[in-house]
């Protein structure tokens, strides 16, 4: 496998809600990522892939809920999302196709 390829393994696809919305005002960019990278992985992989300079990585696993589907009850995958705080002048815009 490409050396891109390990890095679209680790950064998923970019996170669009409200609260990353919100986020972004600050500087600040939301990724899923894969449950097993760590902070310098998700760093190195956005600075890469996007060419901008990460001041900061900061990491939530959000636990997958119990739902129920056509009387069966199921779960929902966990999810690792990176919070990526992005050097002064640096941007990424997320809108767009990668």
């Amino acid at each position: 496998m490409s050396e891109k390829h390990k890095l679209y393994d680790v950064i998923r696809k970019p996170v669009i809600t409200e609260k990353a919305t919100m986020a972004s005002e600050n500087g600040a960019v939301v990724f899923e990522v894969a449950m097993d990278a760590n902070k310098p992985q998700i760093k190195e992989a956005v600075e890469t892939l996007f060419g901008v300079k990460v001041k900061a990585v900061n990491t939530a696993i959000t636990k997958g809920k119990t739902k129920r589907f056509r009387g069966r009850t199921g779960k929902r995958k966990d999810v690792k999302k990176a919070y990526v705080t992005l050097e002064e002048g640096s941007t990424i815009d997320v809108t767009t196709g990668l």
